[in-house]
């Protein structure tokens, strides 16, 4: 019987051994590694580093895939400058995923426009860098899978999906009021955290209006008393954020139709 060549071998090894990277790389790390007159010990080391590398790069992805982010923003590409009532000290000091740690909550308060998903979506993608368990959803849709998985006998099961996420996100809540019902599951779904795990929430309504998203008193504070106790409140009060982009755009279009002068950031209109 012909013996299999070595790298035949060596392939299937690491593919069974689930390294997918040292596979890949050995044969050029090994050429750069005799190059440079590197010792086997630090061959090995290279390899195992580049592994270590990829293997949480992959973790990384395979987070936020299971976040199902409608979309993957972070907080370099936010505008501070267009959002001054917003605490970007506070911020920044957030994305380094603290409050997970201490099982605090975020509530994001504001106008429509104003980037509320934007911050709350870059939080979410600060805690999956850092290797926490993440999962976004809208108030309503998320009401909507409450709704549906108890009507299919599997609300348990779907409260535990929820409940091993070390941060839940819950966008737009205040944009679809509530039924009697929906309110209750999502209430019970906060209370299952209050303590335990993260929340984020985002609203465009102030606390004081939030009667009108639950349509109880007795329920709306029973909530707002667990989503507040341990508490960060960021504030995003200011004109719409995709609104001033969307007026800047159209000036500036108008201005290449018509030859005036615009400013190239606001769009306005400026002196001859």
């Amino acid at each position: 019987m012909i013996a299999a060549p070595p790298q035949v071998l060596l392939a299937h090894h690491l593919k069974a051994l689930k390294l997918p990277t040292f596979l890949r790389e050995y044969e050029k790390v090994a050429g750069e590694c005799a190059r440079e007159g590197v010792d086997h010990p630090g061959y090995l080391l290279r390899l195992a580093e580049l592994e270590l590398i990829d293997r949480e790069r992959r973790l990384v992805e395979r987070r936020i895939r299971e976040a199902r982010f409608p979309a993957v923003k972070s907080l370099d590409t936010f505008d501070f400058t267009a959002m001054p009532t917003l605490n970007k000290p506070l911020v920044l000091e957030l994305a380094r995923c603290e409050f997970v740690v201490a099982r605090d909550n975020i509530i994001v308060l504001g106008n429509s426009g104003t980037g509320k998903t934007h911050i709350a979506l870059a939080l979410g993608l600060a805690a999956c860098q850092r290797g926490f368990p993440v999962a976004f959803a809208t108030a309503a849709g998320l009401v909507h899978q409450l709704q549906e998985a108890r009507d299919e006998r599997r609300l348990l099961r779907l409260q535990q999906t929820l409940a091993a996420a070390k941060l839940l996100i819950v966008d737009e809540l205040g944009y679809v009021p509530l039924s009697q019902t929906g309110a209750e599951l999502l209430f019970e779904i906060f209370s299952q955290r209050h303590e335990r795990s993260s929340t984020i929430v985002t609203s465009n309504l102030p606390f004081e209006e939030w009667t009108s998203i639950f349509g109880s008193e007795r329920l709306t504070g029973a909530l707002l008393d667990r989503l507040t106790h341990h508490v960060q409140i960021l504030e995003m009060n200011g004109e719409s954020y995709r609104l001033k982009h969307s007026k800047a755009r159209r000036q500036r279009q108008l201005a290449q139709e018509t030859g005036i002068a615009v400013d190239p950031d606001t769009g306005e209109i400026l002196d001859p």
